[in-house]
């Protein structure tokens, strides 16, 4: 989860970055875009890691699934991430929808990390003796 969290500080600040050379309208680096993919990329596979394992843990554990309020924060979580990668590839296509619909989804992705974290405080709770 940590590095999920590190993901989005990285891909918040970058994405500040890019809105505020776009509004200054300054160049930004060429490799910024890039690096910003990247790691979306990889967040987007960390969180979809985190919910299979949660998944498997939890049905392996529990013989079922749905013990506590970290399941819905983390399918929502994951329908953020979803949406907010989505948005992403449809930006550079003249979608230009997709660029207030994704900076939305990232900050409500920011409220569902908290809730996700917090939730699974307590998750961790059960599995330690």
């Amino acid at each position: 989860m940590g590095l999920s969290l590190l993901a989005y500080a990285l891909l918040a600040v970058m994405g500040i970055w890019m809105f505020r050379a776009r509004t200054l309208r300054q160049a930004e680096p060429h490799w910024l875009r890039s690096l910003h993919y990247i790691i979306g990329v990889c967040m987007v596979s960390l969180v979809l890691l985190l919910l299979l394992i949660g998944i498997i843990g939890t049905y392996g554990h529990f013989g079922r699934l749905g013990q506590s309020q970290h399941l819905w924060a983390g399918l929502v979580t994951v329908a953020l991430v979803l949406l907010s990668a989505g948005t992403a590839v449809q930006i550079p296509v003249g979608q230009y929808w997709a660029r207030s619909v994704h900076i939305g989804t990232n900050i409500a992705l920011f409220v569902a990390f908290v809730w996700v974290s917090l939730t699974g405080w307590s998750v961790v709770q059960k599995y330690l003796p």
